[in-house]
């Protein structure tokens, strides 16, 4: 009896491929936010309402795109509080969603290190643009609280396939409904600390905005579970796409 052929030596295991698909998308989530920010100051110096709409717009789609490229792999959350709320829901292992928090956060430093130097910028500015008033922090709750009943709720009703383009719309009006330009993403909120252009946020506000969007993801168990009570892990294994292991 013949012993069963060694696996070829470039198949990596399941869960290293859903990480690189978490640390690449949040790099070019970071990549997009950032980059268009730089972008927008350049084209409409001055006028922050038009560079706002120009980062929104870039990011909305943006979003979209990444999504569709890496939801397969990975559910592309690209955002630890989606991990942690799916592993609330069962539809991720603990293990799996701390296991995603480095991917997504050195994601974003490195999408906001080749945001920097695709400008022409030092690869590594520190931001101080301060954001933390009372005002943005409760708009990170709601904006978080928000983007979190987009995502499940198409995961409840089956309509996953939504999501992408929901959850770009839902952003990109979120940058202009949220005092606080609609971060809900604490990874993005490190990542963003790395360059002091239009998009930048300065390390002294990261840390209340990293505590506003997880009590909106605390928020968002609740109000799921009172919307949706009849939950079962194949429900929350959609989000944000349908894994395909």
């Amino acid at each position: 009896m013949r012993p069963p052929a060694a696996p070829p030596l470039h198949v990596i295991p399941d869960l290293r491929r859903r990480l690189l698909a978490e640390l690449l998308g949040a790099a070019f989530l970071a990549a997009v936010v950032i980059g268009s920010g730089i972008a927008a100051a350049q084209l409409s110096p001055g006028d922050v309402g038009l560079e706002l709409l120009e980062n929104a717009t870039a990011t909305a789609a943006g979003l979209f795109t990444i999504i569709l490229m890496f939801g397969p792999v990975s559910g592309g959350h690209f955002n630890p509080v989606v991990s942690f709320v799916d592993a609330s829901f069962g539809g991720l292992s603990w293990r799996d969603a701390f296991a995603y928090l480095p991917a997504q956060i050195v994601g974003c430093i490195l999408g906001a290190v080749v945001a920097n130097l695709m400008f022409a910028h030092p690869a590594v500015s520190i931001s101080t643009h301060h954001r933390a008033s009372p005002a943005h922090l409760f708009s990170e709750v709601v904006a978080t609280l928000g983007l979190l009943l987009v995502i499940f709720s198409l995961a409840r009703t089956r309509r996953a396939a939504s999501a992408p383009a929901a959850v770009g719309a839902y952003i990109g009006a979120a940058y202009f409904f949220t005092s606080s330009a609609s971060f809900a993403n604490p990874a993005i909120s490190v990542g963003r600390m790395f360059s002091n252009t239009f998009a930048g946020i300065a390390p002294a506000s990261v840390p209340g905005f990293v505590v506003a969007q997880l009590l909106g993801g605390v928020l968002a168990v609740g109000v799921i579970r009172l919307l949706y009570p009849h939950v079962t892990p194949e429900d929350a294994a959609e989000v944000v796409l349908p894994h395909h292991d």
